[in-house]
């Protein structure tokens, strides 16, 4: 093998080793991941906006979502199962495909208040948590290190 090919299979090796929040997975994708929350916080925007909910509602239940926080009371791995589950799109789109199934009204507006939470978190660069402390995210690290 020519020293080219040793330097990237260490390279990878090193990738699948290092701590998940300094691996640098998002890197250069980081601008197209921020556009696709912009885009998905529009049209959760746009498509609440449509609905007969009330703005208010809105506004009360936005960040409903980060109560999943205090899950990080029983611990950092449990803490962060909590904040993953209330901050990974398929729960709230779990969620209005059942409402819609069982025909509950409510169940598509508040899963747009909580896709758009979701999306307003990750424009801020909060990403999904590592058990390991809670700034470090999927996005990279936030906060003081």
């Amino acid at each position: 093998m020519t020293s080219l090919a040793h330097t990237a299979i260490a390279a990878a090796a090193q990738s699948q080793t290092a701590e998940p929040f300094t691996r640098g997975a998002v890197g250069g994708v980081r601008t197209t991941l921020k556009i696709e929350a912009a885009a998905i916080l529009t049209a959760s925007l746009v498509a609440y906006g449509r609905t007969e909910f009330g703005w208010l509602w809105f506004a009360v239940l936005f960040l409903a979502p980060d109560l999943s926080m205090l899950g990080y009371f029983a611990g950092r791995r449990i803490g962060a199962v909590c904040y993953n589950l209330a901050h990974s799109y398929a729960t709230p789109l779990l969620l209005g495909g059942i409402g819609i199934a069982a025909h509950v009204p409510a169940a598509l507006p508040l899963m747009l208040i909580w896709t758009a939470h979701i999306a307003f978190d990750r424009l801020l660069g909060y990403g999904l948590k590592y058990a390991t402390a809670f700034g470090d995210t999927h996005l990279g690290r936030v906060g003081k290190a």
